[in-house]
């Protein structure tokens, strides 16, 4: 029996990017480990939210937060790069700072969203980072090495599904080096490529109730970061051959 109960941005941007990781973690429950990277973005998020929900607090207390809640994240880790992300929090929590308090004190955060349009069996549910109500405006933080020069599609798909038609979404990018907010254009555009996917995940998962029958209809792309670890690796031969 497949326990899938609910889609996410995440999960349908997994579908998209790689079905065979799609069917590893979500199908044959097999979830990957969740490196240093993303800590980073955790981290930096909660010293974030700390700043941006008062006013008053130091930077220098925003960022002692960021720093714990990574170490707490990591502490069982043994990804290379943990002290490398490490040293980013600090320029990374004061450029989200910078970039963000000119917003003013959000009226939520982590707040859940969920949206079942006819057509779909399963709902689609996630968290939004910020909303500022006040001004209509919903943001979504990503932490990232390289600054892109305009919003990745599967970010699209994902803030389009919290902004919904009353809000307008916000993608703020954030380096150790600097901060940019994008605002997402044809949000309808964007939210009906994610109700696309979840049809297509549907019709994918209704070809059979067993979960030993998708590997047998999907492949890894070993060049794929998806399969980078050599943990997903090693399954990738256990369960694929490959």
């Amino acid at each position: 029996m497949i326990n899938y109960e609910r889609h996410s941005p995440s999960s349908l941007n997994l579908f998209a990017a790689s079905q065979a990781m799609f069917v590893l973690e979500k199908i044959l429950g097999l979830k990957q480990p969740v490196g240093a990277v993303a800590h980073r973005g955790s981290a930096v998020e909660a010293g974030l939210a700390y700043g941006l929900g008062d006013p008053e607090a130091a930077e220098k207390d925003c960022i002692r937060l960021a720093l714990a809640r990574y170490d707490l994240l990591t502490a069982m880790s043994g990804d290379v790069r943990r002290e490398k992300y490490r040293d980013d929090i600090p320029d990374m929590v004061s450029q989200a700072l910078d970039e963000l308090a000119p917003y003013g004190v959000p009226s939520d955060s982590q707040g859940f969203v969920t949206w079942h349009p006819e057509g779909l069996r399963l709902p689609i549910i996630g968290y939004f980072d910020f909303k500022w109500e006040q001004h209509g405006i919903i943001v979504d933080l990503k932490t990232t090495d390289k600054m892109p020069s305009k919003i990745k599609a599967a970010h699209a798909r994902q803030v389009s599904m919290y902004s919904g038609d009353n809000h307008q979404g916000r993608l703020t990018y954030c380096t150790p080096k600097k901060c940019q907010t994008l605002e997402l254009e044809n949000i309808r555009q964007h939210r009906q490529a994610l109700y696309n996917i979840a049809v297509k995940v549907e019709n994918f998962l209704a070809l059979s109730e067993d979960p030993n029958f998708f590997p047998g209809i999907t492949a890894p792309d070993l060049d794929s970061f998806y399969w980078g670890s050599p943990a997903a690796r090693a399954l990738a031969f256990e369960i694929w051959g490959v």
